[in-house]
């Protein structure tokens, strides 16, 4: 009894004195433009998350304090980093597929930003913090200057030599296909089987129904689509899909 009271004394006295020893802090407190720098950053890192895994819904521009990440992102080295990962998938799988020689297995590629980068076009209209100018981007087009996406290149290239034949579906329309056409051959890409762009009876269908139909047309005439490869999930969802679909990243729009 009396070592009880004993320790209850010396662990008053202890409380009571305050700690002898000094030791790092579990939370670390940082100034407050860290942390806000840091929330924007956690914030736009899980906002592209939602846009990659198709979460984020219908949105028209990049939200404005995402606008930096974005830029970041884009020029960077995680971009590119990705794109190659996707392309490695995209070879490995088709490696895999044994072409049957007959011409009919297919691979469908969407273009802008799956082949061909726009991203000198939006570095100076906002990393997508503006809404979409269709005037300015068909001047963009007729320049005829987007570079290739390297790691679509390569793939678009493997492809050629395994034994696929490649169609070219693109939202774009046709009055736009002959400097689409020029700008894919400047660029790397030749001996596609056909260009397919928006016709008169395609315009205001959305995306996901336009390259539907487009798909198939492509089966209806005998043709097996093994892979799709696009930006958008639009570019890969609706009907008659590729046997596997293949989704780049994309923070700087959205089609429906």
């Amino acid at each position: 009894m009396a070592f009880i009271q004993w320790g209850l004394i010396a662990l008053v006295v202890i409380l009571s004195a305050g700690p002898t020893w000094s030791a790092p802090s579990i939370i670390q407190m940082r100034p407050e433009k860290d942390t806000l720098l840091d929330a924007d950053h956690l914030f736009c890192s899980s906002w592209r998350f939602t846009v990659e895994t198709n979460d984020a819904g219908a949105w028209t521009r990049v939200p404005a304090r995402c606008v930096d990440f974005v830029k970041e992102y884009i020029t960077g080295d995680l971009y590119a980093s990705e794109l190659e990962a996707v392309a490695a998938n995209a070879a490995e799988y088709a490696r895999a597929i044994g072409v049957s020689g007959d011409g009919r297995d297919a691979w469908v590629f969407d273009i802008d930003e799956t082949l061909l980068s726009n991203v000198p076009y939006y570095a100076v209209n906002g990393f997508g913090s503006q809404i979409f100018d269709e005037l300015s981007f068909n001047d963009w087009v007729e320049l005829t200057e987007a570079p290739a996406i390297v790691p679509g290149l390569r793939l678009y290239k493997e492809l050629q030599k395994l034994g696929f034949t490649l169609f070219l579906l693109t939202g774009r329309g046709e009055y736009q296909k002959h400097a689409t056409e020029r700008n894919l051959m400047y660029a790397g890409f030749t001996n596609w089987e056909k260009l397919i762009v928006r016709g008169n009876t395609d315009k205001g269908k959305p995306a996901s129904v336009f390259k539907s139909e487009k798909r198939k047309e492509i089966e209806d005439a005998g043709y097996i689509i093994h892979g799709s490869s696009g930006d958008q999930w639009s570019d890969l969802m609706g009907f008659a899909l590729a046997r596997r679909s293949f989704k780049l990243p994309n923070p700087l729009y959205y089609i429906a």
